[in-house]
């Protein structure tokens, strides 16, 4: 029998794949050359080099994370070390990260097949969590290349913007063309949304050995609405912060935008939908009623860490500002309603650090000056433990909230479970740790959170990439031993 490399032992360990233990279940874990060959009870000590006692914490496999953005604010290769570092705190081993071309990001345009080499050169040898990336079809240019960042470049996944037709990232704006670096004579509407869905289909028809695995998802917000609603509420100046932001970019607009989506879909014959950081009632409602309407589309649907935890009351200050918006409480919690119904498929932190002199603008109080986006994937499985099992969440859905089903959707059949022959991405987790969030406490370089001072019953105090430590008691050790991603990434 081969010599284990490492051996973990006196842990509680969750298998989203393996139904039946809810809870967990007695298991050693044994690891070589970066894989899991062993997963059973009362593994000899004698049979590893290394044995790491478990002290009786929960051992979830790391967090497929799949919804970051590395980049966005800060250079690409400064995010990759320092939120991945952030990620390992919250038991991510692999964070699938959102990019494009346009404002923000690189901040150039062009086709992929220049742009994208520039993204793998930044991030290469910095991160130490593993990644991929989402890419977004901005032009008709882009469109024709998705076959070959398919097969070239190993990515499956493609993102819709739906509102930045006609508002800015950040709030209304008159000057699309310039924002997302697109050519003169071309508009990001909804026949480009139609386009895009076209040549994913394509794709999908023409790489068949790639088509379980390839998927677009959509920011379902509504361009015309959101503007609209900003005018009024700006205009009656009765809200303020939070709640002012939330009407503004109000939950009809996210149901409005998921029905024409899903139109969309069944119109291209697109089967393979993933309906992004639904964040209130109408939008979950909507979604539901689109899955009976059109059975043969397989949609997905996400949300965030963030819209689970925080409302427009709770959320600590104006750093909650994000796209979509925190809503109010009612909406948080018909959140949890889904979650606990089996309608939501995956959580996410939509992880977007933006540091405080980015963040803030003029006056520092005014909600539309701001940005959008705050880091979160340190809290991700903290919180969804800690308010989970709170709500009567089993360890087992929860792993399948955060590791096997966007593993399974994503092209990551590798990883999202403890079992053998899978990478040995996995963390432990301390279910009786009570703690305050503290900003200064995250790795990450954002110096403040939205939930601060948050009171959270679970905490992640040890962390492997493909079975590299990279955190150890709490604190992030080692060097960057994260890798790209080629999807589809096998056993």
């Amino acid at each position: 029998m081969t010599r284990l490399q490492t051996l973990v032992k006196n842990v509680t360990v969750v298998r989203p794949d393996v139904p039946g233990a809810e809870d967990g279940e007695a298991l050693d874990l044994g690891v070589v050359d970066g894989k899991f060959v062993r997963v059973e009870r009362d593994i000899p000590a004698e049979d590893a080099d290394v044995v790491v006692d478990g002290r009786g914490r929960v051992a979830f496999p790391g967090v497929v994370d799949a919804h970051q953005h590395w980049g966005i604010y800060n250079p690409l290769g400064e995010d990759a070390e320092t939120e991945s570092r952030a990620s390992a705190q919250g038991g991510v081993t692999t964070g699938l990260t959102y990019m494009r071309t346009g404002q923000y990001y690189l901040n150039e345009g062009g086709p992929y097949r220049e742009f994208f080499p520039k993204v793998l050169a930044a991030s290469e040898g910095r991160s130490y969590i593993d990644y991929a990336f989402h890419l977004a079809p901005m032009s008709k240019e882009h469109i024709g290349e998705i076959p070959a960042l398919i097969e070239e470049f190993g990515v499956t996944s493609f993102k819709i913007f739906m509102f930045y037709g006609g508002h800015g990232l950040h709030g209304a704006s008159s000057d699309q063309s310039s924002f997302l670096m697109i050519p003169p004579d071309e508009r990001y509407d909804l026949a480009h949304f139609e386009f895009v869905m076209r040549g994913i289909q394509e794709a999908r028809e023409k790489l068949t050995e790639h088509a379980p695995h390839v998927s677009l998802s959509l920011h379902c917000e509504t361009a015309e609405i959101m503007t609209a609603y900003t005018k009024l509420v700006q205009a009656e100046g009765s809200l303020q912060g939070l709640a002012a932001y939330s009407a503004s970019r109000p939950p009809h607009s996210e149901g409005l935008a998921v029905t024409i989506a899903s139109f969309l879909a069944d119109e291209t014959g697109l089967p393979s939908i993933n309906l992004l950081h639904l964040s209130s009632r109408k939008a979950l409602t909507a979604a539901l009623r689109m899955a009976k309407v059109f059975p043969h589309v397989d949609f997905r649907r996400e949300v965030t860490i963030g819209h689970l935890l925080a409302d427009i009351d709770t959320a600590h200050g104006l750093g909650g500002k994000v796209n979509p918006p925190l809503r109010p409480r009612e909406d948080v919690e018909a959140l949890w309603e889904h979650v606990l119904a089996g309608d939501v498929d995956w959580v996410v932190s939509d992880h977007a650090c933006c540091k405080d002199e980015k963040k803030f603008g003029e006056p520092r109080d005014d909600i539309f000056a701001a940005k959008s986006g705050f880091g979160g994937a340190e809290y991700l499985l903290p919180g969804l433990v800690s308010e989970g099992r709170r709500r009567g969440l089993s360890y087992r859905r929860i792993a399948e909230l955060t590791s096997w089903n966007p593993a399974q959707r994503y092209g990551l059949p590798g990883k999202g479970t403890i079992g053998v022959g899978y990478d040995a991405d996995f963390c432990l987790v301390d279910p009786s740790a009570t703690w305050t969030v503290q900003a200064e406490k995250s790795e990450s370089t954002q110096e403040y959170t939205p939930f601060e001072g948050f009171e959270l019953g679970a905490r992640v105090t040890d962390t492997w990439v493909r079975g590299n430590q990279v955190l150890a008691d709490g604190a992030v050790t080692g060097r960057p031993a994260g890798r790209y991603l080629h999807r589809p990434y096998t056993r």
